[in-house]
């Protein structure tokens, strides 16, 4: 029983850092009807922007909030003013393959600019682990937890209990009325690619220390993060937050009890089981839109 429970929480943190990214995509598309291919690539950048803070000598604190601001300006602000604006207007697939020509583009880049090789990235968690009521806990595990929650219930507040927070959810539930009503609807997307832009920061943060800093590590969560929003409902923050952790839960308990090999295949299978069933997701709304 023990060793479940440590399986559970193992996983609850892993499905969290992919929950993280899965609430970029669903901002987005909430906002403005935007999918990004490339949201893997947006948690490999920061990793190695933190990475090359570190390595120049900065504090890790000061190379995370040195990558936030370069995230926002970069992957929220340019991503949106040279790649979202022109192209949006032509419709969603033009978008789409946009951003797939955009995962390769900063692939590559990456690959040929910097390295191909793997790169060590410290913990911002101490190591080891402790024990409670007979269950061993991992400080990383715990340490994972409190920052997303953190970020979640923040980023919730936000939303919820602030004027412009309220202003973002009426641009995402209705754009037109919310103009009518004054709101500034140009400056709301604005800021739903900035948070997108510091939750890739966060998610990256969490996971290189496991994944390490590599040109193509955003292939994997950049997919179970699309698969996650898909499968908890698309135009839902909590279905994205809910894929997530099934994805990390079921991933640790299948390469457990069953076998690694399967471990990479879960989030798919998954996927394929709801998505029979429940087409919008688990805990998505039918959606009607013109096209």
């Amino acid at each position: 029983m023990g060793e479940l429970v440590q399986l559970v929480v193992s996983g609850v943190a892993t499905g969290a850092i992919y929950s993280l990214a899965a609430l970029g995509f669903t901002l987005l598309w909430q906002a403005s009807g935007t999918i990004n291919f490339a949201q893997g690539e947006f948690v490999m950048l920061p990793a190695f922007a933190m990475l090359f803070c570190v390595l120049a000598g900065m504090p890790l604190w000061l190379g995370v909030l040195a990558a936030c601001a370069a995230a926002m300006i970069v992957l929220g602000w340019g991503f949106k003013r040279l790649i979202v604006d022109p192209l949006i207007r032509h419709g969603v697939i033009p978008l789409v393959i946009a951003t797939l020509g955009l995962s390769t583009f900063l692939k590559t880049t990456v690959r040929a600019g910097y390295s191909a090789e793997a790169h060590q990235f410290g913990s911002p968690f101490p190591g080891g682990v402790f024990r409670i009521a007979g269950i061993n806990v991992s400080w990383a595990d715990v340490g994972t937890l409190l920052v997303a929650g953190i970020i979640v219930i923040a980023l919730q507040t936000f939303v919820t209990r602030t004027v412009t927070g309220r202003a973002m959810q009426a641009v995402a539930q209705n754009t037109e009325a919310a103009r009518v009503l004054g709101i500034d609807v140009k400056r709301m997307v604005l800021y739903t690619f900035l948070i997108n832009a510091v939750l890739a920061v966060v998610a990256a943060l969490l996971i290189t220390p496991t994944y390490l800093a590599k040109f193509d590590m955003g292939d994997s969560i950049g997919l179970k993060a699309f698969l996650a929003a898909i499968i908890g409902g698309f135009n839902q923050t909590r279905g994205a937050l809910l894929g997530g952790v099934l994805i990390g839960v079921l991933e640790n308990l299948v390469g457990f009890y069953v076998s690694p090999a399967y471990k990479e295949g879960v989030a798919l299978m998954l996927f394929l089981g709801v998505i029979l069933v429940r087409p919008e997701g688990l805990l998505g709304k039918v959606e009607e839109r013109k096209v």
